[in-house]
């Protein structure tokens, strides 16, 4: 295990009801705020008035700004700032999942900063300051609520990069399971998977003696297997999609960071993908892993061996070390299939042409990854292995 430092500061106000303490918890920081989300089906379904309500009734005013899609776009943040600007906002509050919260990271740590708000993403400036930002969660899936991360697609240039600061992390997150409800059963399986994949990221590390926290991981992934078909069948059974958000959250919140250090090498490759295809995130992950994990399982056999038994239940006795590793891999991807979700790229309708100019540019700052490195070759032939 090695050294870390643990912080986790955003309030989580969790259960049913919770959403009528947003004007309590805003007032804390602001009278005025930049309200944020996506698009139509928040007050199609009536999380909007609940949440204005509570708002009104704690005296506080704000100024709109909906519109993000998914694979958030840098033009709506780039307006979000100039608002914040031109009004004088010094918070943000979120309505929605990953994408307008990273959006909202965005545009947090954008509007202090004389450049341009692109240049954290590109490692041309590191975040010093930012205003606050609260949210009103709506879909699990990128645990972005509790993490410093955010990530952003510069649409004219077809590139999807991330930033991570700690001015990035979330005030508050009120997580009101019952929101949930109405996701599309597609974007439900996509957030479970993203939710997989963050705890995929973690759990495949070379740092040996980790078991704890090896535990905690299993532990979440086990959580999404189990509560994942149940809400798929049953979009109305509250204690399941509980069990999900909360798994989400914990998922993302550095926890499971804990002691090791995560591969992200994964992630990189699928931020290619949706850059220029702008699939579903999660979607673009299950298709990335299992190809990831086929390329690479050798290199640490017996930690491939111990996710095959202790997350997909494959016995010991099944047959050789490969066979195990190999089954686990197998069952993994008929988890991904049985939810409907894609394991290959043939499967979002991504074509094959552009595997060199993706594999280029995952590793435009260098090899990536950390429990196997990977060069461009490399990238190029998991993204074969994905087809």
């Amino acid at each position: 295990m090695v050294n870390f430092e643990f912080l986790c500061p955003t309030k989580i106000v969790f259960g049913k009801g919770t959403e009528k303490k947003t004007g309590e918890l805003t007032k804390q920081y602001s009278d005025k705020v930049l309200l944020h989300y996506g698009g139509s089906s928040i007050k199609k379904f009536g999380i909007y008035d609940k949440v204005v309500k509570s708002l009104h009734e704690a005296g506080i005013d704000f100024v709109e700004l909906g519109g993000v899609v998914p694979n958030p776009r840098l033009s709506l943040v780039r307006e979000g700032i100039q608002i914040c600007r031109e009004q004088n906002i010094k918070f943000i509050l979120v309505i929605g999942g990953g994408s307008v919260i990273d959006s909202a990271k965005s545009i947090s740590i954008g509007v202090p900063y004389k450049g341009d708000v692109w240049d954290f993403y590109t490692d041309k400036a590191t975040a010093k300051e930012a205003i606050g930002i609260g949210v009103v969660l709506t879909i699990p899936g990128a645990g972005s609520e509790a993490s410093d991360g955010s990530v952003i697609t510069n649409e004219e240039i077809h590139y999807k990069r991330s930033a991570n600061s700690f001015f990035n992390i979330p005030k508050f997150a009120i997580m009101n399971p019952e929101f949930t409800v109405t996701v599309p059963k597609y974007l439900t399986a996509c957030g479970a998977a993203d939710i997989m994949s963050h705890v995929f990221e973690r759990y495949f590390t070379q740092v040996q003696n980790v078991d704890f926290t090896d535990r905690l991981c299993e532990a979440v992934m086990k959580t999404i297997i189990v509560n994942l078909p149940i809400v798929l069948r049953e979009p109305n059974n509250y204690d399941a999609r509980a069990e999900i958000m909360w798994a989400n959250t914990v998922a993302h919140n550095e926890l499971l960071t804990t002691g090791r250090i995560g591969d992200w090498g994964s992630h990189m490759i699928e931020h290619e993908v949706s850059a220029i295809y702008d699939v579903a995130h999660g979607a673009g992950l299950t298709v990335v892993f299992p190809a990831w994990m086929k390329y690479v399982y050798k290199h640490d056999i017996n930690r491939f061996v111990q996710f095959a038994i202790r997350v997909w239940n494959v016995d010991l006795s099944f047959g050789s070390l490969d066979a195990i590793a190999l089954e686990g891999i197998r069952r993994m991807e008929k988890f991904f299939k049985d939810c409907e979700l894609p394991v290959r790229l043939g499967e979002m309708n991504v074509p094959n042409k552009n595997l060199e100019k993706m594999a280029e540019k995952a590793v435009e700052f260098g090899e990536i990854g950390n429990f196997v490195k990977l060069g461009e070759s490399d990238v190029l032939n998991i993204l074969k292995l994905a087809l």
